[in-house]
């Protein structure tokens, strides 16, 4: 009895299969991919900040301070 169902199941997922193949074509869409007639324009709007903390010794802050002029 286990050989009939095995049957049978293999006869269903045949039948399917076969369905599938026949309406594949019908049920497919049409696809076409052409080439743009403009190049592509990439806008990128980045905006950069950066910022520099620095911290000086108490010695190289007074040592700054005495010789200015040279900086």
């Amino acid at each position: 009895m286990t050989a009939i169902k095995t049957g049978a199941r293999r006869h269903a997922i045949g039948a399917h299969a076969l369905a599938s193949l026949i309406l594949a074509p019908a049920l497919a869409g049409c696809v076409q991919i052409d080439t743009p007639d403009k190049p592509i324009e990439i806008n990128l709007n980045i905006n950069i900040k950066q910022e520099v903390v620095y911290r000086l010794d108490g010695d190289a802050k007074k040592l700054i301070e005495q010789n200015s002029e040279i900086f």
